[in-house]
């Protein structure tokens, strides 16, 4: 003890000394470093201020966990229960299915000349690709599940209204993702097809879209595996597929049905995803270098 407290006076006697052998150690800390700590201390005040504002509890996790391993016991095993029960089910998530397919290839056809207008490279001017920009931003602002409300109040209940909701909420999205593969196209094909005597829809047509065509359609199949849990989701409101017998069956606290259900949604994105993923593998060896 009496070492130690010895050794930190001969330190503080040689403050001088070791500023001026470590003038680095001493130096303040920089605007940018200090500006980080800043928002990384404001983050946490805020995430502290959130978990109180919102009544975080321990105690109420653990027990919603045991809530919730009671209730995976009462799913074990997964059972639709009558053999008619399963071909509705059956007919539920074909229906399911049908909405994502249609409403991302709708969304697809619908987004692929606003990808163009609101490309910096490919726009018409600086005003069109602004306005395509900003609407693209507002349809993508509105979740599927918002527009699968709105679609069901205009249209009624049904797959239709699905089919809508997914297309519009998509067409956002997809003009965004277009636009960005479009303006980092490789542009020397486009400046060899004009050195050629081609105009601006020549280069586009002949250099810009032979690059980004692999790239949209690696966007549309993953996007129509994302939308096939998405139409569960909005078919709980209405708008057609196997979301609305789940949202049933779970009202009604047939448990085992709810979890043959949720097994068979599983299974069906994992066969999907697994395809477009040896898709969008083809596409990208097929693409050009």
């Amino acid at each position: 003890m009496n070492r130690s407290l010895s050794l930190r006076d001969a330190a503080l006697a040689d403050m001088a000394g070791i500023r001026a052998r470590h003038p680095t150690v001493f130096l303040p800390l920089p605007a940018s470093r200090l500006g980080a700590l800043l928002l990384c201390a404001a983050a946490l005040g805020l995430l502290v201020f959130g978990l109180w504002r919102l009544d975080f509890s321990p105690a109420r996790l653990v027990d919603g966990f045991a809530q919730l391993f009671h209730f995976l016991g009462l799913m074990i095993p997964p059972d639709p229960g009558t053999w008619s029960r399963t071909v509705l089910i059956l007919k539920g998530l074909a229906e399911t299915l049908a909405i994502a397919l249609l409403g991302t290839l709708g969304a697809a056809i619908l987004a692929f000349p606003l990808g163009f207008l609101a490309a910096r490279n490919t726009s018409i001017n600086r005003a069109v690709q602004f306005l395509s920009r900003r609407m693209l931003d507002g349809v993508r602002g509105i979740d599927a599940l918002i527009w699968a409300l709105i679609w069901v109040s205009v249209v009624g209940l049904g797959p239709f209204a699905g089919v809508l909701a997914i297309l519009t909420s998509d067409i956002g999205t997809f003009g965004k993702l277009f636009s960005e593969a479009i303006e980092a196209a490789d542009r020397k094909p486009v400046e060899g097809v004009t050195a050629s005597g081609g105009g601006k829809l020549h280069g586009i047509r002949f250099g810009v879209l032979p690059a980004v065509l692999p790239v949209m359609a690696g966007h549309v199949l993953y996007m129509f595996e994302s939308n096939t849990r998405s139409s569960t989701i909005i078919g709980i409101v209405g708008a057609g597929g196997i979301g609305l017998m789940l949202s049933e069956m779970i009202r009604t606290l047939e448990w085992n049905v709810v979890s043959f259900i949720v097994l068979l949604i599983l299974v069906t994105v994992a066969v999907i995803d697994a395809m477009s993923g040896r898709l969008r593998a083809a596409l990208a060896g097929a693409r050009p270098a």
